[in-house]
Parts: structure tokens; C-alpha cells; sequence
């Protein structure tokens, strides 16, 4: 069996596999912070699909305003998720564990507050509001719990190179390392020695000044010597280079940095896995055996073993790839990676956050607003006149049209596959069912280009592949 489903041993929980959903916005809570029906549903359909750890979106460990965001900061959201761990562990074989965030404040003048303000009183009570909650998760029923030092948050803006604090907390290294190691010790004198404990930081802020790689695994060593038991890592979405919208507050995620953070289908696959790879082997040349999550566009089983073949990570972390089908690490295991609804990498999620809007998949049939589930084993099928595919080069691109196919349920979407001088056809692009079409900009002149498409179903039942076409671009 793939070294992917091989069980992996983390202090009291044993998840059952190495695919890891990390802590990604939904903006399905209401402002009142509490578990509600569609949190239940979201996170009980990416247990089901048999993903090894679920970690929980972001909740706040305190009571600042921020909209809709989850929130473990006092015991009157315990029974809420408390229900949700429950459905959870019984909806698949799993692990659970929640994200615990502190945040500061930010008003849509385009003021915001930032760690050079926090008082001493103020930097002791996110350790006490961190302590309390991560105690709080483990009432709950939950396996463990995250801490989240990444991005434009208060932890993340203390280790970060910017950090503007001329006392203890600031400067050096081991300075922007004091407030989130107090907090790691916090935590774990609440929790006890047995209870998981792990941090997601960033491996490189990806701004200007901005801390690497290099800090990054200096960063890891003295959390896993603190006693942390995973490393998540991510990359940007900072503040220094958000985009400024008139009357809305600053959003860490439309610069640069954000970009990197979810690299879209402009950037290669594996595009963040440098990260991993620089700060596991500084992790195992200190002695340390502390299992490290790898992410950044995985969206291939062949890239995920990869990633633990090599040494890069030791889990592998997907977030889009699972909210386009939660399904993946159970078809993974049967091995029916053909019948994977690939994530596009269209970033459309993204954007649907930036603008404060509920999160969900593109792919999905509209107004849904889950992932759709079916046992369905018929394909998709042409007319009898076939695909009638089509391609044009025009504008400087080539435009590949077909006919819709038809299924008994519902076509979810088509693949669209590419080959350059009569080569092998391979995976290119998807898109969605409702369309018919595909504008491919990425062509060059002088270059001979065949295209076919490939329908498939609600439960990824794959088609037969179109007939092919071939598109001579012009010198």
C-alpha cells in the first residue's frame, strides 16, 4: 500500500493516513460564533471522505469583534464543538483538531492595531485566553490542537521580521520567538503531556524584509524543542503588501504574499514545497523527529507520495484539492485517482473570501453548497455524432469548443487534455459542466497543439475521451 496510507503516531492520536485537510476560511459561522448546521455538514462530509487529520478552521481564543469566525473563548461555545468532534470522528477514521487564533483589531478606515501597541497586561492575556482555550479544546473531545503563528495574525506578527517592538518581544530572533514560545509552554501545562500540540507558521513571509526560509527553520527547532509535536507550514498572506480598498479593512491575502499563500494556476505544482524541505531537514540534522506538513498546490497522488518519498514532508497537507473533493483520500486509497474531481486552482474560493462571502468550490453544482456525493458508477457518455470538438486560433490564444455530454445524474465538469507536436495527450486544465468551452493562452507561435476533452460525473465517473484536434499557431 502506498506509503500515504501508512498510519503515523503523534503523542495520543494515531491518524490513519498522511493527507491533512489544514485550517482553511469558510465564512459559514455566524457573528455569534457558534457551530451551526452548515459548520456541521462542511466538516462531517471531509471526515467522511477519509482524510487522516481534519484540522478545524481559525478559532478566536478571545471575544474581539471579527464577523464570522468560530470562537472557543469561553464554555458557552463547548457544546457546540463538542457535537461537532463527535460527528466528526463518527462520520470517518480520522483525526480532530481545532486552529486557535488570536487576531488584532482593524476597522475599515484602513487603521490597524499592531504588536508595537499591546501593553506587558496585554501580551499576558493572549498567553492566559491561548491557555484557556487549548484546556477548553480537550473537554471538547477533540485529538489535539493547532496554534495558529501564521499570516497577519498576532503571533505570526511577532515572530515576523517586521515586527516593530523595541523591548523583549522585538528584534532579535530569539525576541520575536519569547511571546509564542510562552504561549507553547502555556498550552501545554493545560493540556498535559499527553494531549497533541501543533503550530502552523510560516516558512517565508514572502515580503519585502520579510523573513525566510532561513529563520523558518530556526524558528521550527526551538518550537519542537519547546515541545510542539507537528509543524504546519504555510507561506505569505501578509498585511505589508494587502491591496488598499477604499472603506473596506486591509485583507492580508490580495498582495503578493496572498498569492503565495494559495499559489494559483499560474504557478507550477509543488509550488511551496521548498518550505517544508529546507525546515524538516533542519528539524532531523538537530536530532529532532518532529513531523512536519507540506503544502502548497499537492493535488496529484503522485506528487503526494513524492513529498514523503523525498523526504520533503512527513504529511501531506491539501486544502483546495479537499474542498473540491472531499472524496479524494478514499479514492486515492482504492486507487481511482481517475475519478478525482481536480481542483481547477482558479482561486475563485479565494476571491469569494476576500469579498466576504461564504467559501465554497466553483466546481460545485450552484447553490448546493457542499461537494456533492454519489455512488453513481455510469459515465458520462457523447452523442451519437460524438464530442463534434472544435479549436481555433485566435487573438493569440486557441479556443477549443465541443458538445455538452450527457449522464444520468449530472455532468460535474471536463477535462481538458493538451499535446505539443503529436505528443502524448496529458492532463491540461478542467472546467466546469454548465461550460462547453476552453481558451488556452499558455500557446506559443510555431508550435502544433492537439486538444481532447474528457466529461465525468458527480461521483467522477470519467467519459470516453473526445475525438482530438489539432491547432497550428502561427509563427
Amino acid at each position: 500500500m502506498s506509503e500515504l496510507f501508512s498510519p503515523l503516531a503523534i503523542r495520543s492520536m494515531t491518524l490513519p493516513n498522511r493527507l491533512v485537510l489544514p485550517a482553511m476560511v469558510t465564512r459559514l459561522s455566524g457573528e455569534d460564533g457558534l457551530v451551526n448546521e452548515d459548520i456541521r455538514a462542511r466538516y462531517t462530509r471531509f471526515s467522511k471522505g477519509g482524510v487522516g487529520l481534519v484540522v478545524l478552521e481559525a478559532m478566536a481564543v478571545h471575544s474581539a469583534k471579527s464577523g464570522p469566525l468560530l470562537r472557543i473563548s469561553s464554555d458557552e461555545f463547548a457544546p457546540g464543538l463538542s457535537d461537532l468532534a463527535k460527528r466528526c470522528h463518527a462520520a470517518g477514521p480520522g483525526m480532530v483538531v481545532p486552529q486557535i487564533i488570536h487576531f488584532l483589531k482593524i476597522s475599515r478606515s484602513g487603521w490597524r492595531q499592531t504588536v508595537d501597541m499591546l501593553s506587558l497586561a496585554d501580551i499576558d492575556a493572549i498567553v492566559d485566553a491561548y491557555g484557556e482555550a487549548a484546556a477548553r479544546a480537550r473537554r471538547c473531545g477533540f485529538d489535539g490542537v493547532e496554534l495558529h503563528m501564521a499570516h497577519a495574525y498576532t503571533l505570526s506578527s511577532f515572530l515576523s521580521a517586521l515586527n516593530p517592538r523595541k523591548d523583549d518581544y522585538g528584534g532579535s530572533l530569539e525576541n520575536r520567538l519569547r511571546l509564542p514560545l510562552r504561549v507553547v509552554e502555556r498550552v501545554r501545562r493545560e493540556i498535559g503531556l499527553d494531549f497533541p500540540l501543533g503550530v502552523r507558521f510560516l516558512g517565508d513571509e514572502c515580503i519585502r524584509n520579510g523573513y525566510t526560509t532561513v529563520d523558518a527553520a530556526l524558528i521550527a527547532v526551538r518550537l519542537a524543542r519547546a515541545g510542539v509535536d507537528y509543524i504546519s507550514l504555510s507561506a505569505g498572506g501578509k498585511f505589508e503588501d494587502a491591496r488598499v480598498i477604499p472603506g473596506e479593512p486591509l485583507y492580508p491575502y490580495t498582495g503578493y504574499s496572498g498569492d503565495r499563500c494559495m499559489p494559483g494556476n499560474q504557478y507550477p505544482d509543488g509550488a511551496n514545497l521548498y518550505i517544508p524541505r529546507a525546515v524538516r531537514a533542519a528539524l532531523r540534522e538537530a536530532g529532532l523527529e518532529t513531523p512536519v506538513i507540506a503544502v502548497g498546490k499537492i493535488g496529484t497522488k503522485a506528487l503526494a507520495e513524492d513529498v514523503l518519498a523525498s523526504g520533503t514532508g512527513d504529511l501531506v497537507g491539501m486544502a483546495r484539492a479537499l474542498l473540491a473533493d472531499p472524496d479524494l483520500p478514499n479514492k486515492w486509497k482504492d486507487n481511482r485517482e481517475d475519478r478525482v474531481v481536480r481542483c481547477i486552482y482558479g482561486n475563485v474560493c479565494k476571491s469569494l473570501d476576500e469579498n466576504f462571502r461564504r467559501v465554497d468550490c466553483t466546481l460545485w453544482p450552484k447553490k448546493l453548497g457542499q461537494a456533492p456525493e454519489s455512488h453513481d458508477e455510469i459515465p458520462p457518455k457523447w452523442a451519437e455524432n460524438g464530442s463534434r470538438i472544435h479549436a481555433e486560433y485566435r487573438h493569440g490564444a486557441v479556443l477549443v469548443r465541443w458538445e455538452k455530454a450527457t449522464d444520468n445524474e449530472a455532468v460535474y465538469g471536463y477535462q481538458v487534455f493538451r499535446s505539443k507536436k503529436a505528443g502524448v495527450l496529458v492532463h491540461h486544465a478542467s472546467v466546469r459542466g454548465v461550460s462547453a468551452r476552453y481558451e488556452d493562452s499558455r500557446v506559443l507561435g510555431g508550435e502544433s497543439y492537439t486538444y481532447a476533452v474528457r466529461p465525468y460525473d458527480l461521483a467522477g465517473n470519467r467519459g470516453p475521451m473526445s475525438e482530438s484536434i489539432t491547432v497550428d499557431v502561427p509563427g
